[in-house]
């Protein structure tokens, strides 16, 4: 199965089995990053440019884009970064709030076919989430969490994907718009959890055959060295079945493209070789 994401430009991005893995830029959003919470409280964009011009540069497909932070206006801010980023770069968006009115002013810009993310269990964010989806066309990520929290056991995240998936379909949006996070939680808390990912992740390719989306970077939260972490995991990621993985593309475009050559998603080596070629003209330059 393969998931299409077009960029207002009308750049195409395809996700799918066998396909390289696609990287979707983080650093668009203001946890822990002081200079982009500061420019999104100021108004300034400034910032905002240079970080996604910067992850273009450096391999990101999609730019996924969150302004949540305490003192933001969701509804008068998201928007904004939205269609200013449209503007700086060429790549396809992914848009990350709860906020259904911010979305839809977002999406309202002309997007070209984004994605939504994320859609979890609770029946509230459901009916608010899915409809927009329908109506505009676009991907969306189903979250493996509901009002519970994030279970436990692999098999009732799975229940939860059914669920949503059953009511997505039922509002006739194609299964090659979602795609599915199976959360990756953080093993300095439980270091059995990287575990029950991978199991939920392997269960959802083999019961419904989704494409599949994680965040790298909240398996390491609590430990040091946490790229060296990072690295390991989105490497076991990819080889029980990851299409997307959200990270900084700056850090780890090198490793993804070299588990992708060892899996056999790069024929001959061309990309990996047309990469690294790339980086020593540029230096020599």
């Amino acid at each position: 199965m393969e998931t299409k994401i077009i960029s207002p430009q009308g750049k195409e991005v395809i996700i799918g089995d066998g396909r390289p893995t696609i990287l979707i830029g983080e650093r668009i959003n203001p946890f822990g990053k002081g200079p982009i919470k500061e420019a999104l409280l100021k108004g300034e964009m400034g910032p905002i440019h240079q970080e996604a011009e910067q992850q273009a540069a450096a391999g990101a497909d999609i730019l996924i884009i969150s302004v949540n932070a305490f003192g933001v206006n969701e509804r008068k801010v998201f928007p904004r970064v939205v269609d200013e980023i449209r503007r700086t770069v060429d790549i396809p968006l992914c848009l990350e709030s709860r906020d259904h009115l911010a979305l839809t002013q977002a999406l309202q810009t002309g997007l070209g076919k984004p994605i939504i993310s994320s859609v979890s269990g609770e029946e509230e964010h459901i009916s608010r989430i899915l409809p927009l989806v329908k109506e505009y066309q676009t991907a969306v990520v189903l979250l493996a969490s509901d009002e519970n929290g994030i279970p436990k056991e692999p098999r009732q995240r799975v229940e939860i994907i059914k669920s949503i998936l059953k009511q997505a379909e039922s509002l006739g949006i194609p299964r090659e718009n979602l795609l599915v996070d199976c959360v990756a939680e953080s093993s300095a808390v439980n270091d059995k959890a990287i575990f029950s990912t991978l199991e939920t992740m392997a269960r959802i390719k083999t019961e419904l055959g989704l494409n599949l989306v994680l965040g790298a970077s909240n398996v390491s939260f609590g430990l040091p060295k946490r790229m060296v972490i990072n690295r390991a995991f989105i490497s076991l990621a990819i080889q029980g079945g990851l299409n997307c993985a959200i990270v900084d593309a700056a850090k780890m475009k090198p490793t993804v493209m070299a588990v992708d050559l060892l899996l056999g998603r790069d024929p001959r080596a061309r990309r990996y070789t047309t990469y690294y070629r790339k980086l020593k003209s540029a230096s020599v330059s």
